[in-house]
Formats: structure tokens, C-alpha cells, sequence
């Protein structure tokens, strides 16, 4: 049965007002609003430029970085230098709401031991050394997963729109041959595993979670400590101003979908 011309115009124009996206739709799903979050890897101690002392947050950070080229309508830089999980639980979460579109997260170094097992392997003895990546490796199995199972969950629960990167560390040293002033190829070796199972455990768990994880690993290769143009500060064991902007901020960005 054929509808009169008057009533099929007037349900065809219902039919369409029922399909349009309204202007203000569109422009409230392309916001970005950027929350950075974790410890002095995030933060940029080392990287200089500082708007923060207290947490060595600095302008040369990828988080900043990434906000300076991106220009999305909120950022929240909360990464603190020295921040473990807890920390990050009880002074950065806070930053998160349902309008959070973007997380970037790099937090477990400091809750493994990160800066006394580094001090061992840089100033005593090579037995010390292995002992303290021991500890550590004991950690990173068999605590460190349920904790940023935690985190994670806490994550998702205050950011339920969140697309969320967590980023991981780079290895230190150049593995092999000699290192003038630097750790024995040995204990470069010893760290660089240390720093594989801390990525691997942290990769898995971000799965799980079913975050993107960028990895810090590649990003650095061919610009460690020992090598001829190091973009980790052989002095405090972090990424450089350089190290932020060649290596953690491609990599962040490369992780954000849609980049």
C-alpha cells in the first residue's frame, strides 16, 4: 500500500533527523583531554627545563612534548619523579574523570628497586650487583603483577573512555665490548636483563588490561649508555631532553591511535 506524498515526505524526513549527528556531538567526541601519569621516566628528571622542581617535571617530558604538538583541550601532568604505584594511587589518579580520553603511564621501575639496585651495579661489587637484580627480579615476578593488575583496574574504573598507554623502559647500556667509565659488560648485561623481565611484566599485565603498550626498548637501540651518541644520561640514568623527544615521544605517539 502506497503512503499519500505529503506523509512519505514527512517519514522520510523523520527518518533522516533520526540518523544526523548535531554539530556539538561531533565536536564533544574529537576533544582530547590528556592526562599524564607515573614516575621520573614520565616526569623528565634529567631532561632539565623544569616547571615542577619538587617532581622534576619537565617541558622537555614526552608528555609535554606531545601536548606542545597536539594541542588537545586539557592536559594534567601529574608524573612525579620517585613515584611508585602507591603514589600514583593516592596523589595522580585524582586527575582522571569520565572525560579523559587519553592516559600515558609509566610507573614499576621505582617499586622494583630501580635506584638501589643501580647504585650496587655502579658502585660495588659484582656479586652485590647480582644479588640486588635478583631482589628485584623476585619482585617483578611475583608481586609487581597483582599490583599493576590494581592500578590498572583503578585506571579504568576513574577513566572509562580512556584510550591508555603504558610506556616502557629502555635498556641502559650497550650490551657488549668495552664502556671507558662505565659498568663491565657483564653487569651491562645483567641490567639490560633486569630491564627485559620489568617490560615484559609490565607488557602482559597492559594486555590484560587491554592497554597499548609502547615499548621503550626499540625506541632507544643504538643510543644507550656506551654507545657514541647516548640519549640516557650515564650521570642519573634517565633519558635526556633528546631521549624524550627522539625516542619516547615517537614512540608514545605511534601508540596513540589514530597517529
Amino acid at each position: 500500500m502506497s503512503l499519500p506524498r505529503a506523509a512519505g515526505a514527512a517519514v522520510l524526513a523523520l527518518a533522516l533527523a533520526s540518523v544526523a549527528v548535531p554539530a556539538s556531538a561531533s565536536s564533544v567526541a574529537a576533544e582530547v583531554n590528556y592526562v599524564a601519569l607515573g614516575d621520573s621516566y614520565a616526569s623528565g628528571t634529567g631532561a632539565g627545563s623544569y616547571s615542577d622542581i619538587a617532581c622534576t617535571r619537565s617541558r622537555n617530558a614526552y608528555p609535554a612534548l606531545w601536548a606542545d604538538a597536539n594541542d588537545p583541550d586539557s592536559f594534567a601532568f601529574a608524573a612525579c619523579g620517585g613515584a611508585k604505584i602507591p603514589d600514583v594511587l593516592s596523589s595522580q589518579v585524582g586527575e582522571l574523570d569520565g572525560d579523559t580520553t587519553l592516559v600515558s603511564l609509566s610507573i614499576g621501575g621505582n617499586d622494583s628497586g630501580f635506584a638501589s639496585t643501580m647504585l650496587s651495579c655502579q658502585y660495588s661489587t659484582r656479586s652485590a650487583c647480582e644479588r640486588a637484580l635478583e631482589t628485584a627480579g623476585e619482585y617483578v615476578v611475583n608481586e609487581l603483577p597483582g599490583e599493576l593488575d590494581s592500578l590498572y583496574a583503578t585506571v579504568r574504573a576513574r577513566a572509562p573512555h580512556a584510550e591508555v598507554v603504558i610506556i616502557g623502559y629502555p635498556h641502559l647500556y650497550k650490551a657488549g665490548g668495552l664502556c671507558l667509565g662505565g659498568l663491565s659488560s657483564a653487569r651491562r648485561s645483567a641490567v639490560n636483563d633486569g630491564s627485559d623481565l620489568l617490560n615484559e611484566t609490565i607488557a602482559d599485565r597492559a594486555q590484560a588490561a587491554g592497554f597499548a603498550f609502547a615499548d621503550g626498548r626499540p625506541a632507544f637501540a643504538g643510543h644507550e649508555i656506551c654507545t657514541s651518541d647516548a640519549w640516557i644520561s650515564s650521570s642519573n640514568v634517565h633519558p635526556t631532553a633528546e631521549g624524550h623527544e627522539s625516542a619516547y615521544l615517537p614512540a608514545f605517539d605511534a601508540a596513540v591511535s589514530g597517529n
